[in-house]
């Protein structure tokens, strides 16, 4: 295969050239000007495609290695049993009310925090019990990501050399033009065709994976709560979400580059800074609340104790919220969202 390199799919033929292959060096003629950008471009992109494949395989092989050790580690051992004979000469004072404060809870938070460390148990023996889980845990999850890593890769490189983003282009100007009376030159609107396009495809690629992930491993390991309504309402709210927010976005974005000449990188600075304003203003009162449902957190200590060291801290906590993260997932989940003197704190 002489260079350079060609899709079988090219928009020029608007054919697959499947007996041509993907060499263009036959077509090339001696008085065409050298472009070393044209000669490379195809096999350059995959070849550095594939050196980042690489690069990122021997970073999982060391990380498998790390998750293959059944040994608990013994400095970590060290410095954890030291923990505990701190704690126990630490006063005990309190830690009864505390305790029954932490059982009022209903029996679905029991239920959710039985995998939780227990404050008044040694800690050593806790974390020498989950050792074993969490090294299984973290090898199942590298052997599906090296697995799905080179499934993502090799598609890649069959997508550049079959051509699949110009065929896929041609394709959203036939089917613009026959059911939304779009024409060729409307690069806007037929950009909108072809995202759409990717989008479904890109979707429905990554279901496979996606839901083996979802309700294989992570239920294997008890971490899956999900139903599959659940994950399937969730696929269609973002596509929802994919259109009625990334679509004026772009549309939007493609307008600026248009009009803007050649200074058209100001304004599109300036378009996707107020753009990323208007993202963090919204998303934590109107986006986040489709997916979860969000409660203030009742008065009480742990609301005192956040709010008094988000004042140490100088962070301005306005609200604090209780999501209902554990209908998806059984890992902990707490984060910081908001902008400017109005953040909040969901957990």
């Amino acid at each position: 295969m002489d260079l350079p390199w060609k899709p079988i799919y090219t928009q020029s033929t608007g054919a697959f050239d499947w007996e041509g292959g993907i060499s263009a060096a036959k077509n090339a003629t001696e008085d065409a000007p050298f472009s070393p950008l044209a000669y490379w471009s195809l096999a350059g992109t995959i070849g550095f495609t594939l050196l980042v494949y690489v690069m990122e395989g021997h970073l999982d092989a060391r990380q498998k290695k790390a998750y293959q050790i059944t040994e608990f580690p013994k400095e970590l051992e060290k410095t954890v049993a030291k923990i505990d004979n701190q704690r126990k000469t630490e006063p005990t004072e309190g830690k009864e009310d505390k305790k029954t404060e932490e059982s009022n809870g209903n029996d679905e938070d029991v239920k959710d925090k039985k995998d939780l460390i227990d404050k008044d148990k040694p800690l050593l023996d806790q974390l020498q019990s989950k050792f074993k889980s969490s090294q299984t845990y973290g090898m199942d999850k590298i052997n599906f990501g090296m697995i799905a890593g080179t499934y993502e890769t090799f598609e890649s490189i069959a997508i550049l050399l079959l051509g699949v983003t110009p065929f896929l282009w041609d394709q959203s100007v036939r089917l613009g033009g026959t059911y939304f009376g779009i024409k060729s030159d409307e690069e806007i609107k037929i950009t909108l065709v072809f995202l759409l396009l990717q989008t479904l495809i890109d979707t429905v690629k990554s279901l496979p994976f996606e839901l083996y992930k979802t309700f294989q491993i992570e239920k294997k390991h008890g971490f899956n709560k999900q139903t599959y309504g659940l994950f399937f309402s969730d696929k269609v709210k973002g596509l929802i979400l994919s259109c009625v927010i990334g679509g004026p976005f772009v549309a939007l974005l493609l307008k600026i580059i248009k009009m803007g000449g050649e200074n058209f990188y100001i304004y599109m600075w300036a378009f996707m800074f107020c753009f990323s304003v208007f993202m963090m203003t919204i998303v934590p009162v109107v986006i986040m609340p489709i997916f979860n449902k969000y409660e203030p957190l009742e008065e009480g200590t742990l609301k005192a104790s956040i709010h008094e060291l988000a004042g140490r801290i100088s962070y301005p906590l306005k609200k604090l919220f209780v999501m209902d993260g554990s209908k998806r997932s059984s890992h902990s989940n707490a984060f910081m969202f908001g902008f400017g003197s109005n953040k909040r704190i969901g957990e």
